[in-house]
């Protein structure tokens, strides 16, 4: 078993600090994604897709799609649950998971993708109306997630899931696209900083 690593890049780190929580050692093979590494014949053969992380099993399964690299390794190590333990709370964590995934990370990727100096190689075109039109969506979310976060200490209920990995990454990935919580967001932010104290978050 290999894993196609992308560095700090939003995905592969999402699925790196996965891992972490559950205590979970795999052999890494780092790609570099500012060389246009994952673009290579190597990669692509594994993701005709030229995406990052990249699961390569031992009989030569590959697996692509962070959040479906994260399934595999819940169904083998079910504990500590990160993607939920019966159906309903599984549907939960499923739910908010897809929420900060789809109306989050993508809005704060829309954002960078179309206006960093660093992507004008890989997003073509850039369209710098599309990031525009995207920032008040970002902020419309963190607003509604501050205000969810009153209510209990973690996304999806009283424990951390795969859905505060993929808010962590969201809200850590704002500042290379140059977006800024509000300093009156205090609930969104306090849970920032628990999230970012635990040792998984620097894997």
């Amino acid at each position: 078993m290999k894993l196609f690593d992308g560095g700090r890049a939003p995905n592969p780190r999402r699925v790196r600090i996965f891992l972490a929580e559950k205590g979970i050692n795999v052999p890494l093979e780092t790609v570099d994604m500012t060389a246009l590494g994952h673009r290579s014949d190597e990669i692509t053969k594994r993701n005709p897709l030229q995406r990052l992380p990249v699961l390569e099993l031992d009989d030569g399964t590959a697996l692509s799609e962070s959040v479906a690299i994260c399934r595999y390794f819940e169904e083998l190590h079910p504990e500590p649950p990160l993607m939920g333990t019966d159906a309903q709370d599984k549907a939960i964590v499923e739910m908010w998971q897809r929420r900060i995934e789809f109306h989050l990370l993508l809005g704060v990727a829309n954002v960078f993708r179309h206006t960093h100096p660093a992507m004008i190689e890989w997003e073509v075109p850039q369209i710098a109306e599309f990031a525009e039109a995207n920032r008040p969506k970002v902020m419309k979310i963190l607003a509604w997630l501050d205000a969810e976060l009153a209510t209990r200490p973690f996304i999806a209920g009283e424990r951390f899931t795969i859905a505060d990995i993929t808010a962590m990454i969201a809200l850590d990935f704002m500042k290379p696209a140059r977006l800024q919580v509000p300093e009156n967001h205090h609930h969104l932010l306090a849970w920032h900083q628990k999230t970012k104290a635990r040792p998984s978050a620097s894997a």
